[in-house]
């Protein structure tokens, strides 16, 4: 009998270890905190910092290049890409502290992922695939968990709605990409804005309400160019930060075209702010814009190469809503709704 308590014992020890272990991993930041993407250590590495960019720190300090991170809709997951396991571009998971560190897709074929976003109840991710055959790009969606892959339509940089039923991203018609909106579960695809013979859009990203889209936009007529000619640094310096209502009315510049070029546009959870990045004294830097103001801060200073900072994505616990309840939320956020 105490022998058999005794192992009792020691298997309520290894769970609740093994339990609180995971808490500890899984626990989502208790502040608002934004990820993005620095070379300033020589690599490409994911960083975090606080909304008024005070306290970056690296977070995955690997001889790889580590980009583009997006947080889980509850904070307890981060999804960024990495070629960490060869030179091709692939998913991976992390949590919030940069630990247990681990690839989405196990199948040994590489594909080059890229560019994920989450579904709004966490289950599902989109993200850009490359098709090595015909050398193309496709939204692809897959359940986590699952290595079934789902090709939904031609396009990069995908976005996924609040509400969980479309997903925003860039098309490309001809020698221009637009900013679309296809519905997950019908197929049907619908432009933002209507079409103009110089629409180069690029990066949409939905506001926390569903309601608005913001995205980068040069309305510059597009330079002529012989095979192998690169776009001119002139005409590339005429893209700039936009928002606009999902319905495609309210069109509103955010950003004065006349500076350098402003890209990869992410709206705060609150809508108030937009990050973006663009180029100053020759690097490419964060910065945070309020919509309503026009008040501009510069976010991050350090870096010595051109692609120094760039990117970002906005998490902020005030702003728990997800579609798909979840008990362990729901008392934590309506109790601070109705402190409001």
């Amino acid at each position: 009998m105490k022998t058999i308590r005794l192992f009792v014992f020691a298997i309520l020890n290894v769970l609740i270890l093994d339990v609180s272990g995971c808490l500890v991993f899984a626990t989502a930041p208790t502040t608002a905190k934004i990820l993005f993407t620095s070379s300033r250590d020589g690599n490409y590495e994911v960083y975090i910092m606080n909304p008024d960019g005070s306290e970056q720190v690296n977070l995955t300090q690997h001889r790889a290049n580590d980009l583009n991170a997006v947080w889980s809709p509850t904070g307890e997951e981060i999804l960024f890409v990495s070629d960490r396991d060869g030179s091709i571009r692939d998913l991976y998971l992390m949590d919030p502290s940069g630990s247990n560190v681990r690839r989405v897709f196990t199948r040994k074929r590489k594909a080059y992922r890229d560019s994920p976003t989450w579904s709004p109840d966490g289950k599902q991710i989109a993200y850009t695939h490359l098709n090595w055959n015909s050398v193309k790009f496709h939204i692809h969606v897959a359940t986590l968990g699952s290595q079934k892959e789902e090709s939904i339509v031609e396009g990069r940089y995908p976005t996924w709605s609040p509400d969980g039923t479309k997903i925003a991203y860039m098309s490309y018609i001809g020698d221009t990409c637009r900013v679309a909106l296809i519905d997950i579960h019908t197929r049907r695809q619908k432009h933002l804005l209507p079409r103009t013979a110089t629409s180069w859009q690029n990066h949409p990203f939905w506001s926390a309400t569903g309601r608005k889209i913001v995205f980068s936009w040069n309305k510059n007529p597009l330079p002529r160019l012989l095979p192998g000619d690169r776009f001119p640094a002139v005409w590339l310096d005429k893209e700039t930060i936009y928002i606009v209502n999902r319905d495609g009315t309210d069109l509103r510049e955010l950003v004065d075209e006349a500076g350098p070029r402003a890209q990869y546009p992410v709206l705060s959870p609150d809508g108030e702010e937009v990050l973006y990045t663009q180029k100053i004294n020759g690097r490419l830097h964060i910065f945070k814009l309020d919509v309503n103001s026009g008040t501009r801060t510069q976010l991050t200073h350090i870096g010595r190469v051109f692609d120094a900072n760039f990117g970002g994505d906005w998490f902020d616990p005030m702003y728990l809503l997800p579609v798909s309840p979840q008990s362990q939320l729901l008392s934590r956020v309506w109790g601070k709704i109705k402190k409001k």
